[in-house]
């Protein structure tokens, strides 16, 4: 047999499934930030409390160990300056710098749901390449190569309508006294309309 990478858990349930609090904050986050669901809220705190954890071990090491993690961290997007930056993160901060929540503050979506629905239908660039995951991170390079495809719009034919019009009257020519026969009709028809 080959290599056979068992994946592994990206997130953690809740100990507690029925915590009317807890539920409530979540419920909060799924609106304000168009998520699928509370399994995507799981895995922001999962990545939060790892880099938490990378963040505590690093306390007794070297400043320039240190400095590497906190500009990684500043290519993602996070403001942090120390390691009391890093503990006092949230996945708020994560979601703030999801493609989904960005293309909302760019003005680029209506809603953060259509912002969802742009990238899932393979209709935003990112620095000029297709990308469907509405949870993909923007770092700061790439937050100004942001674009939406340009739509195919079907160009419709202009018709002649001049040459149109000419070809119906040359079919169809139009009778001699035509017209006085359209008046007397007129006329008649206003002398029933007085007699009522």
């Amino acid at each position: 047999m080959g290599d056979i990478k068992r994946k592994r858990k990206l997130f953690s349930r809740p100990k507690k499934r029925f915590d009317r609090a807890r539920m409530d904050e979540e419920n909060i986050l799924v609106n304000r930030y168009g998520l699928k669901n509370k399994r995507e809220i799981w895995k922001a705190k999962t990545s939060v409390s790892k880099m938490r954890r990378r963040a505590k071990e690093l306390i007794g090491k070297e400043i320039g160990e240190q400095q590497i993690f906190f500009d990684k961290l500043g290519k993602m997007g996070l403001v942090v300056r120390d390691v009391s930056d890093v503990l006092a993160l949230t996945e708020e901060n994560l979601f703030e710098r999801r493609l989904q929540t960005v293309l909302f503050k760019k003005k680029m979506a209506n809603t953060v749901k259509a912002a969802r629905q742009l990238i899932v239908h393979k209709n935003v660039l990112v620095d000029g390449k297709v990308v469907n995951i509405p949870s993909f991170i923007v770092t700061k390079d790439l937050e100004g190569k942001l674009s939406l495809k340009e739509r195919k719009v079907k160009k419709v034919e202009e018709i002649p309508v001049e040459s149109e019009v000419a070809e119906v009257t040359e079919e169809a020519p139009v009778e001699e006294g035509a017209g006085e026969k359209v008046e007397e009709v007129v006329e008649e028809v206003k002398e029933e309309e007085a007699k009522e």
